[in-house]
């Protein structure tokens, strides 16, 4: 696989497999592999080197924030009412929206509050000793993953340079390109002809120059491309543009992420769903109130344990009490009650759940890390650090391969203008029906894949240009 990897030498080719079409194919997709890795690289190798500090963040967290995270093991747990009591004296400024449980000995309960100037999407999270009510410290907690100070800026580095909508501009080009450069590289490493299979799947010993480099970036390349696609693929789901167009598809097909509902009968609101780090910041609940204690045990007797997220009430609505163990097996079961006499009101069970919302929950946990635990953040470390090795090698292929080595600022040529038209037409119209398609659903890929055409077309210009005029 050539992954950003810079034309092959034209005036001496390497051999491919047998295959008339791939021989026409191979020219235009060895162009569309050059400028698409020689272009987007850049942003892929920001995107690889935040990604591999983020994915390195879990384990840092618990050492930096080990003093809000972890307590002496005492003799018994105080009740959740005591714990969350003791968070609101902490901060009386505060409305308490969600609870996280200690679900471990030696962990903190973790009191989620919306506090007065807090940006939205953030909470204050109050971490309480569950076994002496006392507060250990405090600190903003994001979203529904709860990741703290260090996960949520290197999340947000990763997301959008802290830039804001501008800045996600750069992660949904990288992700709609990333799986083009990864399948194209792909083709371009299967299709050589080579003497041992061994070669395909290991670099080869004894190499010098750029065909070491080739040879390190096709086989580093081969293993990586199949995580490379799905990184593409999941961080598509929650980008600007393609992310609309997946919901759509997704809705269409009936794989929308369900809620349950927590809506209690009679009320006039319609909030029938706290997802997330707690429900929206609206006024609490005002009614007859059996306390979280007794929302969490009708909870864990409807087969609700484990790591659990407790929403509070607000007016019209009840708890709200979610497991969040996201390692697999998962355990996603959700159960509503009421708070006036804390009956269930409402169960979904992630079993539940249709196939294809399963589907986008795996992939989405597996993007951030979570999935697997330890195991999949080392799985991402890796695949980010392959990502950053096939891009500077596929940058040094493209110094080695400058046609005078002599003036250091020249650097390799592309493959000739015109390789489109050695695509047998059969094989030419599906293939710009179907980059049209793609182009209209993954926004980023088309707009910029007209902007590099247009880029060739003015290069030629000026290149005919200059032709006549010399």
């Amino acid at each position: 696989m050539a992954i950003d990897a810079p034309a092959q030498n034209t005036e001496n080719p390497p051999e491919t497999g047998p295959g008339s079409t791939w021989s026409s194919l191979r020219p235009l997709v060895l162009r569309l592999h050059f400028y698409a890795g020689l272009l987007i690289a850049p942003l892929l190798l920001i995107a690889a080197a935040s990604g591999l500090l983020y994915a390195l963040s879990f384990q840092a967290e618990k050492i930096l924030y080990s003093h809000e995270l972890e307590v002496p093991v005492g003799d018994r747990t105080l009740p959740l009412g005591t714990q969350v009591e003791a968070a609101r004296k902490a901060r009386p400024e505060g409305t308490v929206t969600a609870v996280w449980p200690s679900y471990e000995d030696g962990a903190t309960t973790r009191v989620l509050m919306t506090t007065p100037g807090m940006e939205e999407g953030k909470s204050l999270a109050v971490f309480v000793n569950p076994y002496t009510a006392k507060v250990r410290g405090e600190l903003t907690s994001y979203g529904g993953s709860g990741a703290l100070p260090l996960r949520t800026w290197l999340d947000q580095l990763h997301r959008d340079l802290h830039l804001g909508d501008l800045g996600r501009n750069y992660s949904e080009m990288a992700a709609s390109w990333l799986w083009v450069v990864a399948l194209g590289g792909l083709l371009l490493w299967l299709g050589r002809r080579r003497t041992t299979k061994r070669a395909l799947f290991v670099p080869q010993r004894g190499a010098k120059g750029r065909r070491r480099t080739l040879s390190w970036h096709g086989s580093v390349g081969l293993w990586a491309v199949t995580g490379l696609v799905l990184l593409s693929a999941t961080g598509l789901t929650w980008s600007r543009y393609a992310g609309e167009n997946i919901g759509a598809v997704q809705d269409q097909l009936g794989g929308a992420t369900p809620t349950v509902s927590a809506t209690l009968e009679g009320a006039g609101g319609t909030g029938g769903g706290h997802e997330g780090h707690g429900g929206g910041h609206g006024g609490a609940h005002q009614g007859a109130d059996v306390g979280i204690d007794r929302a969490v045990a009708s909870a864990r007797a409807a087969g609700v344990d484990t790591k659990i997220t407790v929403t509070l009430p607000e007016e019209g609505n009840g708890y709200v009490v979610k497991e969040r163990d996201t390692q697999f097996p998962v355990h996603l079961d959700s159960v509503a009650v009421d708070p006036s006499n804390g009956k269930v009101i409402d169960e979904l069970r992630f079993a539940d759940y249709p196939l294809l919302a399963k589907l986008t929950r795996f992939g989405i946990d597996a993007h951030t890390g979570v999935f697997l635990g330890l195991a999949n953040q080392l799985a991402l470390a890796a695949l980010a650090l392959a990502l950053i090795l096939l891009i500077v090698w596929g940058y040094r292929m493209w110094w080695l391969r400058r046609p005078t080595k002599e003036r250091r600022l020249s650097v390799g040529r592309p493959m000739p203008r015109g390789a489109w038209r050695k695509v047998p037409l059969p094989a030419l119209l599906p293939i710009a029906a179907a980059t049209g398609l793609i182009g209209w659903f993954v926004p980023m890929l088309g707009v910029s894949l007209l902007l590099f055409l247009a880029l060739d077309i003015t290069l030629a210009a000026v290149t005919r240009f200059r032709g006549r005029t010399g």
